[in-house]
């Protein structure tokens, strides 16, 4: 009988286990949430980048003999035809911006506020406005600067 008692694990070797991964799974999961949220920023500078390149390789090369200009909303970029923003026109091009990134400032031609756009000159590519795109998560931000070249720099 006294070997049936020696066979598994005791109450307080389970304990242990179980206060040794929880111990483990708390020190891990901020460092995977971190990751998460620094990958989801750079994905969202990416886009804007990549949207405003796309806006001004199609102005600089005269499409439809026609300007593109760029939308900024808190949550998704516009790519547009011509100088003026039409939310109702069907050549809009939509990039979802994934949360918890989010544009939360953008300050044009010296006006803030949490969206606004700008085109590009058609044959030269300059931008109609200068300023920056500041792109944030809940503990992180970065900003693009957006030259009266037509440049974009991040930092």
């Amino acid at each position: 009988m006294q070997n049936f008692y020696k066979k598994g694990m005791s109450v307080v070797e389970i304990l242990i286990t179980i206060a040794i991964l929880a111990i483990i799974f708390l020190i891990t999961i901020p460092q995977f949430s971190e990751m998460r949220e620094n990958q989801v920023l750079k994905n969202a500078v990416g886009d804007i980048t990549s949207s405003m390149n796309n806006a001004q390789a199609q102005s600089l090369a005269s499409v439809d003999s026609s300007e593109y200009g760029v939308r900024f909303q808190s949550d998704r970029i516009i790519i547009f035809k011509g100088k003026i923003y039409d939310v109702n026109s069907a050549e809009n091009k939509t990039v979802n911006i994934i949360s918890p990134a989010n544009i939360s400032n953008v300050t044009l031609a010296g006006v803030s506020s949490t969206e606004g756009d700008l085109y590009f000159e058609r044959l030269s590519g300059v931008p109609s406005k200068v300023g920056t795109i500041t792109i944030s998560t809940p503990s992180l931000s970065k900003i693009i600067t957006i030259s009266s070249t037509g440049s974009f720099s991040l930092n």
